[in-house]
């Protein structure tokens, strides 16, 4: 798999907000939000998208997803809602190819806003980490 944003980040080669790491999953907040709390969960692993997934990749997927909700349920997102969303190819919205979950929070009267597919620059990112 190619070198991504996301291995970068994993690597701590890129600043992020992490919000979530253990020896199989990364969680940190995403550079170009869509709702006021967005964060991506990935996988250590370098999985490019969900076409790639094989069997063996199970308990793996078994443990992003129980990362991202433990998340949710530790901001308190879990009661009022929340889309555990994950993006398939270009045509799908995937623009990192790094399979990854995005956590966006649904609340009343907070639309989401449309996914550009344009990252931030990396000094945008860079700042975001230090705030």
């Amino acid at each position: 798999m190619a070198e991504t944003l996301f291995s970068r980040i994993i690597r701590r080669e890129i600043p992020a907000q992490i919000v979530h790491e253990d020896e199989h999953v990364v969680g940190f907040r995403d550079i170009n939000p869509q709702a006021p709390t967005h964060v991506l969960f990935v996988p250590r692993q370098a999985i490019a998208t969900l076409n790639d997934l094989v069997a063996a990749d199970a308990e793996l997927i078994g443990r992003l997803v129980l990362a991202a909700t433990a998340y949710a349920k530790s901001q308190q997102l879990a009661d009022d809602g929340y889309r555990l969303v994950m993006n398939c190819n270009r045509h799908g919205g995937q623009t990192v190819f790094h399979l990854h979950f995005h956590i966006l929070p649904l609340k009343e009267g907070v639309d989401l806003r449309p996914h550009t597919g344009q990252m931030a620059d990396h000094s945008i990112l860079a700042a975001q980490a230090l705030a």
